[in-house]
C-alpha cells in the first residue's frame, strides 16, 4: 500500500504510534520514502507528493492495541491522520 504525502515526517510519527516500524528507502533513481513490513508481509510506504494526489481514502487495519502510543482498547477506532484520511483500526 502506498500512501503520498505533503506531510511525510507527520504521517511517519502518526503510523509508527500504531506500531508500525518504518525504514528508509530509495529505488534507483526513485524518491526517498519510508516502509513497514507487517507481520503478514503486507508493505505500507509513505512517499512524498511531489504532485501526487493525497486523497481522502479510508484506510483500515488490524492492530494489537499493545503496539499502539497510546495504547487502544479493544474495539473499533476511527482516527485521522496528519494529511486527513480517515483510518479505520480494529483492536485485538
Amino acid at each position: 500500500m502506498v500512501i503520498y504525502s505533503d506531510r511525510i515526517d507527520e504521517c511517519i510519527s502518526f503510523y509508527s504510534r500504531l506500531g508500525l516500524h518504518f525504514e528508509k528507502e530509495q529505488h534507483g533513481q526513485g524518491p526517498q520514502h519510508y516502509a513497514a513490513v507487517l507481520g503478514d508481509e503486507t508493505v505500507v510506504e509513505i512517499y512524498p507528493a511531489n504532485g501526487h494526489p493525497t486523497e481522502r481514502i479510508r484506510l483500515g487495519m488490524a492492530l494489537s492495541g499493545g503496539h499502539a502510543d497510546p495504547k487502544l482498547a479493544p474495539g473499533r477506532h476511527v482516527i485521522t491522520d496528519p494529511e486527513g484520511r480517515k483510518v479505520d483500526i480494529h483492536v485485538s
